[in-house]
């Protein structure tokens, strides 16, 4: 039996909150230390190398979206476009590797808004109230965003004016210091970096529940994109030019230091909230696209399918939400995820490859998009390649043991896969 179609409730402006609360998470606050310690001044280089790996996965994502507008992301392209196995590797490392930066999301609200002695129930808690959001409907989740993404974007506001009127900065870099740092340096700030805005395309794991998705998804796709793109390459020129990039690499707290180094202590509060709202931003976006995917993935048989069902009244997928909601609670609970930034780069790097892929060999979406003219050689050929090979040359210099962690859970579920289908298919 067809479960129930989710209901297309989100405009352009929802979906572009729903990427920037993705993107304007914790690692915004804390990711520019372990750049500077890969890369030195180098980081700006690694910005823009994250970028173009960025921009070509959003382009690539947004054009199968637009094709495909369904809920589950690459795992639903990845199926329609080029075959079952890769749509499920592609979902399981996304379920997987998101599941575990939920977690981490949590944890790391919980470090800047209670003591440590009950920074785990708050993190539960946390969980546990935006399940209780998203099982309101689509449209209730995309207005608690728009608040958490004011608020944040209110405390980068407050560190850029703080880092322009710092009394003795330590100055940009000069070119040369920029440019210093090896390949291998500046290849594993790209990855650290394109781990804090990883979110861009969140909207498309939201693709059934958006208005005339042919043309919204890509525009909040590209909004969302660019808006991040330049203010993280304001902040990274900040950071350098407050702190300079030795201080820059020891500092725990990037964007509180920067603060300080103003001397505008009043402020330091503000940074402090804005964090914790753009882990509680990060999560909630998080939560809603795991909870999408699942629901795909329990569709096509790939999950348990009562996974699949969707509330009637609120046209929300609840089950998968609340069964994804336990899950990183109970990680919570148990678990310190919060240095799972490389496993979960690996799991999302491996996602994008996929869609890549799909546009690489996929004829479904481009028979959509040429009755609208809208494929271009650049676009469907050379954009691509660069983009699949982009994905995988940041996966390969990410540590070794995030690497390793990742491709053993992609086997897990392979092995996992087979065995129900083979159960499946037993007389």
């Amino acid at each position: 039996m067809t479960s129930p179609a989710l209901a297309r409730r989100l405009g352009l402006t929802d979906a572009v909150v729903i990427g920037l609360a993705a993107m304007l998470g914790a690692g915004v606050f804390g990711v520019w230390a372990p750049a500077a310690q890969a890369a030195g001044a180098g980081l700006l280089v690694g910005l823009v190398v994250a970028g173009a790996v960025a921009w070509a996965n959003a382009t690539s994502t947004a054009r199968l979206a637009a094709a495909h507008p369904v809920a589950g992301g690459v795992y639903a392209y990845g199926r329609a476009e080029v075959g079952p196995w890769w749509g499920f590797v592609a979902g399981w490392s996304f379920v997987v590797g998101k599941t575990a930066s939920c977690a981490a999301m949590a944890l790391t609200f919980a470090a800047y808004a209670a003591p440590t002695a009950w920074q785990r129930p708050v993190a539960v808690g946390a969980v546990l109230l935006l399940v209780a959001v998203d099982l309101l409907g689509v449209t209730r989740t995309a207005r608690v965003a728009r608040v958490l993404v004011v608020v944040v974007l209110v405390a980068l506001a407050t560190v850029v004016a703080a880092g322009a009127a710092a009394d003795a900065p330590a100055g940009l870099p000069p070119v040369a210091d920029v440019l210093a740092a090896g390949p291998l340096g500046v290849l594993q700030a790209a990855g650290l970096l394109f781990f804090a805005f990883a979110g861009y395309a969140r909207v498309a794991t939201l693709g059934e529940e958006v208005r005339d998705p042919a043309r919204t998804i890509p525009r909040a796709v590209a909004v969302a994109l660019v808006t991040v793109l330049v203010l993280y390459a304001v902040l990274g020129a900040v950071v350098l030019h407050a702190l300079g990039a030795d201080t820059l690499a020891a500092s725990r707290a990037p964007l509180a230091d920067v603060v300080a180094a103003a001397g505008w202590d009043a402020a330091a509060p503000v940074v402090r909230v804005g964090a914790a709202a753009g882990s509680l931003g990060a999560l909630l976006a998080l939560l809603a696209g795991v909870g999408r995917t699942t629901l795909a993935m329990a569709r096509a048989h790939d999950l348990p399918r009562w996974l699949a069902a969707v509330a009637p009244g609120r046209a929300t997928p609840a089950r998968a939400t609340v069964t994804v909601g336990l899950v990183v609670a109970v990680l919570v609970a148990l678990l310190d995820l919060r240095g799972a930034i490389g496993f979960s780069s690996a799991g999302v790097l491996l996602y994008y490859a996929v869609a890549h892929v799909a546009v690489l060999r996929g004829r479904t979406w481009r028979a959509t998009t040429a009755r609208r003219g809208a494929t271009t050689a650049w676009s469907v050929r050379v954009l691509p390649v660069a983009g699949l090979v982009g994905c995988l040359l940041l996966v390969v210099t990410l540590p070794p043991s995030a690497l390793v962690t990742a491709l053993g859970v992609v086997v897990v579920g392979v092995v996992v896969r087979v065995l129900l289908r083979g159960r499946a298919t037993t007389p």
